[in-house]
């Protein structure tokens, strides 16, 4: 009897326990992925991708929360002060994630997330209307020198890569261009194709046709042509040496539960590895980039190094 009474409490302890912890039962409400951007963009499209995929994986309703504003470092500053439950996570934007709080006070810095795994990599690009005069990058450059401070670049933001690839390309050229920040890759592009700005620096899968939208890519910045739009040059190969990427991964605040972290990341990998959200991803003309918590944050910790290095010799946000 005095057995019975042990085994007893002690499975009353093992329930109260299992009461008490958020993990075993998680997920069991829904799960939120912040944007820092407005709808329609590379990001916002991504982490939408993400979302329909993460919930088959989780088995709970995977949500896209956009708050826009201060080229995302609203959406990640919050996110960075959200509760480590693992029900807030934000899709970052790399290399605005190290830029931002480098160069000025952002509400967050980069020690303050849970490094789950980055997905994408999307080349940053210049792009201009299907009405513009300019057919290719020596005509654009050539008024861009011809005309100093005179021709608008929009971009999603300071610190953003596009706003980097603008000041890049500037100081590579020894040009000056005019430029205008937006709160997302829509209403930039729309800004283009409205003729608003001469020049929009956005990524190539926001400025590939799949969307219906046709705007004219004059180069992208990747090291070499992508494998998913081979008909776009880059910069490197019309003279102009600029490399710049968007890349884009899932954090969460810091002190997630180890078992939601786990959770978290061995999801992420399923997800990767499916070939349906491969195709998805190719058919928005963005590549896939998969890198794991450990090796993503190790890439991290070298581009903060090369980043504060080039804050301190080119002062991008003056």
């Amino acid at each position: 009897m005095k057995l019975l009474h042990r085994l007893a409490g002690r499975l009353l302890l093992m329930l109260a326990c299992l009461g008490a912890s958020p993990v075993w039962a998680w997920p069991d409400k829904p799960i939120e992925i912040v944007v820092g951007f407005a709808p329609g963009g590379g990001t916002d499209i991504t982490a939408r991708t993400l979302a329909v995929f993460l919930e088959k994986e989780l088995g709970s309703s995977v949500v896209v929360v956009n708050k826009p504003g201060a080229s995302g470092a609203i959406a990640l500053a919050g996110v960075a002060r959200a509760k480590p439950d693992g029900y807030t996570l934000a899709m970052t934007n790399m290399p605005g994630l190290l830029t931002i709080p480098i160069e000025r006070d952002a509400g967050f810095v980069a020690s303050d997330f849970t490094y789950l795994a980055n997905l994408v990599s999307d080349p940053s690009a210049f792009s201009v209307s299907m009405e513009s005069p300019y057919k290719n990058l020596s005509q654009l450059l050539a008024a861009i020198a011809a005309n100093p401070g005179k021709l608008s670049v929009s971009s999603s933001g300071v610190g953003t890569d596009d706003h980097l690839l603008m000041v890049f390309f500037e100081k590579e050229t020894n040009t000056k261009l005019n430029h205008v920040p937006f709160n997302g890759a829509a209403p930039q592009r729309n800004a283009v194709i409205g003729g608003h700005t001469e020049i929009g620096a956005m990524n190539v899968g926001e400025a590939m046709p799949y969307n219906g939208i046709k705007v004219r890519i004059l180069a992208q910045a990747g090291e070499t042509r992508s494998a998913l739009a081979p008909e776009v040059p880059t910069f490197k190969e019309q003279g102009v040496n600029v490399v710049m990427s968007s890349e884009r991964g899932l954090v969460g605040p810091k002190g997630l539960p180890s078992e939601v972290q786990t959770k978290l990341e061995q999801a992420l990998a399923n997800v990767a590895r499916n070939p349906e959200f491969r195709k998805k991803i190719e058919s928005q003309f963005t590549e896939l980039d998969y890198l794991p918590s450990g090796p993503w944050q190790e890439r991290l910790k070298k581009a903060d190094v090369e980043l504060r290095a080039l804050w301190t010799r080119n002062r991008w946000a003056d």
